[in-house]
C-alpha cells in the first residue's frame, strides 16, 4: 500500500504453507520505541485533530518496521483551553490519561477524567475530547482497531448527512443491537475504582479484563504493574502479544522466543537465551505473540508500567498465563 494512504489491515501472504519467514522478520525489529518514533502524524486521513490538538502514532499496522496490528498505540495532546474535533468510529478505544484533566462528550453525554484514569470510547460512539483547564492534557490511546476493520466494521467519519438519503428510511436507535446492559457500565475507570494486588506477576492493578464486567470495554485488557527498584516481575509465558508503556523508571525486559515443534501434536521449544530490551520512562515496549517474558527494574527507582493487549486471544482459547517463576514479593 502506498505511503500516502493509511493502512487499517495489513496483508499476510506466502508462497508456502509455513509462515516462519514472516515471523522471524517481525521478531528481528526493535521492540522499544520512544518519542523520536512517529509512524503517523495524523496529517493524512484523520478527522480528529483541531487547529490546537495533536495526534501521533507509535505502533500500528502501517508501520515500517511492522510489529503488530492486534493493538494500536497513539497519543493525543490537548493544550490548555482546547478540544479536538468530534468524530465517530465503530471500534472501541481506551485512553490512559498521562497528564492533566478534562472531559469527554460521548453520544451527547459528558464524562470527566483526570490523570491515571482509563477512559473508554465505546463501540459506535460519536466522541470529542475537551480540556477547559490551564494545563495541557496528554493521553495514551490503545485500541484493537484492525480487528473491527478485518470484520468489515468500517463505518466511521465526522458528523454529517448520509450519502443517498432518498434510499433510506427514518432514523432508528442504533443501540438496539448492542450487548444488553452496556449503558450501565463505567466509561471512566480511576485508581479509586481498582485495587493493587500482589500476584505472581508482581504488584498489579487490573483495570480492564474479561472478568471485570463493570467497564464498557470488550476488545482490550489493561493493567498497571509496579516493580521495586532492583527487583523483577514474575517470569511468564502467554500467547497474546502486549504493549507496555513506561510510566516511571527504567529497566529492561528479557524475552524468550517460543518455537512450535509440530510433531504428533504441538510442542513448545523455548529459546535457551533471551533477547534483552532496555527501556526508560516514556518508552513503549512491544512483546510479540508466544513469548516468555520477565521484567527487571533498575537500581535507581521503582518502575511503573501500563500494559494493554487484545482480548480476542482469550476468546480463541488462550486464556491462561503460565508462570515459570513468581515475582519475589508474591507469597502464594
Amino acid at each position: 500500500m502506498a505511503k500516502k494512504l493509511r493502512t487499517f489491515v495489513r496483508g499476510l501472504d506466502s508462497a508456502t504453507y509455513g509462515l516462519n519467514e514472516f515471523r522471524q522478520q517481525q521478531l528481528s525489529y526493535n521492540r522499544v520505541r520512544n518519542d523520536e518514533y512517529v509512524t503517523d502524524d495524523a496529517k493524512v486521513g484523520h478527522s480528529g485533530d483541531s487547529e490546537k490538538s495533536r495526534t501521533w502514532w507509535r505502533i500500528g499496522p502501517g508501520d515500517e518496521e511492522f510489529l503488530t496490528q492486534t493493538i494500536h498505540v497513539h497519543f493525543v495532546e490537548l493544550p490548555p483551553q482546547s478540544s479536538n474535533h468530534g468524530h465517530g468510529h465503530q471500534n472501541e478505544a481506551a485512553f490512559y490519561i498521562l497528564e492533566g484533566k478534562g472531559y469527554e462528550i460521548h453520544d451527547d453525554q459528558r464524562y470527566d477524567w483526570k490523570k491515571d484514569d482509563l477512559v473508554y470510547v465505546h463501540t459506535d460512539s460519536v466522541h470529542r475530547h475537551f480540556n477547559p483547564y490551564d494545563e495541557k492534557a496528554v493521553a495514551l490511546v490503545v485500541k484493537a482497531k484492525s480487528t473491527w476493520m478485518f470484520m468489515g466494521l468500517i463505518q466511521q467519519g465526522r458528523s454529517g448527512p448520509i450519502d443517498r438519503p432518498e434510499e433510506f428510511g427514518e432514523r432508528e436507535e442504533w443501540g438496539r443491537i448492542w450487548t444488553p446492559g452496556v449503558l450501565d457500565r463505567k466509561k471512566v475507570v480511576g485508581v479509586e475504582d481498582t485495587t493493587w494486588e500482589v500476584t505472581p506477576l508482581g504488584n498489579q492493578r487490573i483495570i480492564a479484563s474479561k472478568e471485570k464486567t463493570d467497564g464498557r470495554i470488550f476488545s482490550t485488557d489493561s493493567y498497571e504493574l509496579q516493580i521495586d527498584a532492583g527487583s523483577r516481575s514474575g517470569k511468564y509465558w502467554k500467547m497474546a502479544d502486549e504493549v507496555f508503556y513506561a510510566l516511571k523508571g527504567s529497566g529492561h525486559f528479557l524475552m524468550w522466543e517460543v518455537e512450535a515443534e509440530i510433531a504428533e501434536k504441538y510442542y513448545a521449544r523455548i529459546a535457551l537465551e533471551p533477547k534483552r530490551f532496555d527501556f526508560v520512562q516514556g518508552d513503549t515496549i512491544y512483546v510479540p505473540q508466544n513469548h516468555v517474558v520477565q521484567i527487571f527494574a533498575g537500581d535507581g527507582e521503582e518502575v511503573r508500567l501500563f500494559q494493554s493487549e487484545n482480548r480476542i486471544f482469550k476468546h480463541l482459547g488462550y486464556d491462561n498465563i503460565h508462570f515459570f517463576e513468581d515475582a519475589p514479593n508474591y507469597k502464594g
